[in-house]
């Protein structure tokens, strides 16, 4: 495809906004995986053996919002009065990951083997995520995707940010502007939108045509080489993380991951 506009940039920032991890407890400190209910600012959890966290990141907001987890890798947010304009920033993004987030990192995976941007295959690097999606709200259901110049990073990405849209309700919309639709990268087709400032640095959004509530082994490759094939991407970068959840920006109780999970060859 031709997008127009995307030059190869530094940075890092929530698609349509976005803030470091502050204030919580990292992965690497956090209590034993189990029952627990976590509210705003931020804060985090390791689950599944702590091959993935869980953190709470309201970054927009300072409404009332918390989410619940049983310890393994399915969360709902049990409460949330965020109240965000949706032509604005979305106020919080709870959310899984797997990798290092702002030099928090979970166990194997991304951490251990960071994937060289020139060196993936299609299968390389696989996702999957289970959603409830109520009604009424305005959110999104996401991956949000963290390349970084090297292997590591103490602090925040500043290669390239890549998000897929799964789904969206409530008349909310990518960062930037939409340059490129009905694409098929994968077996899916996208809407493409490109931010060169989403924030601090440059995002790329693959919005999915079809609302999709879960997906299973998308392949992150092809979306990866369509953002380095137009220029947003240069393949001596890493993929450092995956995170999934919602962006929201009004109300959001009861959405919830099913499941979630990250594989890398």
């Amino acid at each position: 495809m031709a997008v127009a506009g995307i030059v190869v940039g530094a940075g890092c920032a929530a698609c349509g906004g976005g803030a470091a991890p502050g204030g919580g407890t990292p992965p690497g400190t956090a209590p034993a995986p189990g029952a627990m209910t976590m509210c705003q600012p931020y804060q985090t959890t390791t689950v599944d053996g702590g091959t993935y966290a869980l953190q709470h990141d309201e970054w927009g907001s300072s409404a009332a919002e918390c989410v619940a987890t049983r310890g393994g890798t399915e969360f709902t947010v049990t409460r949330s009065a965020i109240s965000n304009p949706a032509g604005g920033d979305p106020g919080s993004y709870p959310s899984f990951y797997a990798g290092c987030n702002w030099g928090d990192c979970t166990k194997g995976g991304l951490t251990a083997h960071p994937a060289l941007i020139s060196s993936l295959s299609p299968g390389d690097v696989t996702t999957s995520m289970a959603t409830t999606d109520p009604p009424g709200g305005a959110y999104d259901v996401s991956y949000d995707i963290w390349v970084n110049q090297t292997p590591t990073t103490t602090g925040a990405p500043d290669g390239l940010e890549v998000m897929v849209w799964l789904n969206s309700h409530g008349g909310v919309q990518p960062a930037g502007s939409e340059v490129a639709t009905n694409v098929q990268i994968g077996g899916y087709t996208y809407n493409v939108w490109y931010s060169s400032n989403a924030g601090n640095g440059p995002c790329v959004t693959y919005d999915m045509t079809t609302p999709r509530t879960e997906v299973t082994g998308l392949d992150l490759a092809p979306l990866l080489k369509s953002a380095e094939q137009n220029g947003a991407l240069n393949p001596s970068w890493y993929l450092i993380a995956v995170e999934g959840g919602f962006e929201i920006w009004h109300g959001g109780a009861g959405l919830a991951v099913k499941s979630f999970s990250v594989t890398v060859k």
